[in-house]
């Protein structure tokens, strides 16, 4: 079995030596989005919901190059730069992400890339 390199047009693209997105077998193994625009390469501006917002599109859009939904997560981990904004962006994961719920982590961290506040990674299922 050899990896395959997954990449989305409508992603930003890495900001270093990784890819959007590995598949190996059946799963999916999605690097960490943060709310870039990808026409721009900016953080989009709004705050953490406006982010969270865009952290969707990105992962929508990687998951969907691979032929895949966020009906497909099994796990995810979200990063978040303050605890304090849990609520607001749960509230939109659970806007994009349908039960049954993947299994999930929810961590708080000093920085994330480019100063984001919220950055979330992923693990799906693909079809045969």
């Amino acid at each position: 079995m050899e990896k395959t390199v997954i990449r989305a047009e409508g992603a930003p693209q890495a900001l270093g030596p990784y890819s959007q997105a590995i598949r190996w077998g059946n799963l999916l193994f999605v690097s960490g989005q943060v709310g870039i625009d990808p026409a721009s390469g900016d953080l989009v501006a709004g705050g953490v919901e406006a982010q969270a917002r865009q952290v969707f599109k990105n992962l929508e859009a990687v998951l969907t190059a691979a032929g895949c939904n966020c009906r497909r997560l099994l796990k995810t981990t979200v990063f978040l730069k303050d605890m304090a904004h849990f609520k607001a962006v749960n509230e939109i994961y659970a806007a994009h992400v349908p039960p049954p719920f993947p299994a999930r982590a929810a961590v708080a961290v000093r920085e994330l890339p480019l100063g984001a506040e919220v950055e979330i990674e992923a693990i799906a299922a693909l079809m045969d």
